[in-house]
């Protein structure tokens, strides 16, 4: 299990997570990660979330590396708590990111769309924990191989680009399948995920979505608004024929992919349509136009309050979740 709570000393004081295999190895208060989302996992969220005691990531998408290197600098001067860069492996700067990387000695890599094996080994050499996302069992053990510290096992439910395998059937597979610790994510966003995930054999949680609501988040107003509006089913996944499935919010882009994908639209017609719309979501506001990635959870998500509040009431309630499954079982 991936929680220890206790009482201890004379005014009751309850300290958690005290041996949690993630804490313990990269020196966190709460086995809480946040998603590195491209364009929105800035300086501002990821230091927020690692002074809240989570670990704050930096998301650099297809970000070039002179910008990461100043994003890993902001979050330096912020935090003097751990933190980590998520490096996408399809990035064009990929190398150059890898290179910024190393120079900055950043403590903790996660990474997506890919394989970081050619990576490793530098990364280890300074000191760095290497935590990939992975969507399957295959390849989870190819990449425990490599020397990876721990997993990030994601489920579809996920925003963003996104795998096959929900959450509550690829996790267990994949603590089954590995001896590194598993980090779980897609469709986490309170108290109630997080213990979900644990009884699953998580030993820590990666949330993006909740974060996305934060205070401390620079994603656009209209971004946020459209968040607190989305229901149960506001979510669909484009982007299957080209074989990057993303989940998004369902708005007019949506149904312009969907149209043309079922006209017979070619590879390059699909992905100019693409082309800047999450930063047009993001930044510009327009989440008619643009790419709004949000996961299946929006549906559940409320307000939008400070980082520290968010893993606060997480961890407050988690004791509560945990308790609400054993009295079933009574």
């Amino acid at each position: 299990m991936g929680i220890v709570y206790y009482e201890v000393g004379e005014g009751g004081e309850r300290l958690m997570f005290e041996h949690n295999p993630i804490c313990q190895m990269l020196g966190i208060k709460y086995p809480i990660f946040q998603g590195g989302m491209a364009w929105i996992g800035t300086a501002e969220l990821a230091s927020a979330v690692s002074n809240a005691g989570g670990l704050g990531l930096i998301g650099a998408g297809h970000m070039p590396p002179d910008a990461l290197r100043a994003e890993i600098q902001k979050v330096k001067g912020w935090t003097d708590k751990p933190f980590g860069v998520n490096v996408m492996l399809m990035s064009p700067f990929v190398k150059e990111v890898m290179q910024v990387v190393l120079e900055e000695r950043v403590p903790v890599i996660t990474t997506g769309a890919g394989n970081p094996g050619e990576y490793v080994p530098a990364l280890k050499e300074i000191g760095s924990k290497v935590i990939p996302v992975v969507a399957s069992v295959a390849l989870a053990r190819r990449l425990e191989r490599t020397g990876v510290d721990a997993v990030i096992a994601e489920g579809t439910e996920s925003g963003g680009h996104i795998g096959e395998i929900t959450t509550m059937a690829l996790l267990p597979q994949v603590v089954d399948a590995l001896h590194v610790p598993v980090i779980g994510a897609g469709g986490i966003g309170d108290a109630r995920g997080m213990a979900a995930a644990f009884a699953l054999g998580a030993q820590a949680i990666q949330m993006g979505s909740r974060f996305v609501l934060s205070t401390e988040c620079i994603a656009h107003p209209n971004y946020k608004n459209a968040v607190l509006k989305a229901k149960d089913r506001s979510t669909v996944v484009t982007g299957r024929s080209l074989g990057h499935p993303a989940r998004v919010l369902h708005n007019k882009l949506s149904r312009k992919y969907e149209e043309m994908e079922a006209a017979g639209a070619s590879h390059e017609e699909l992905e100019q349509l693409g082309v800047g719309s999450l930063h047009r979501a993001t930044h510009e506001g327009d989440v008619e136009n643009g790419s709004v990635m949000i996961g299946e959870i929006s549906g559940m998500l409320s307000d939008i309050k400070p980082v520290k509040e968010i893993i606060e009431d997480i961890v407050r309630e988690l004791p509560g979740a945990m308790d609400a499954a054993r009295k079933v079982c009574d």
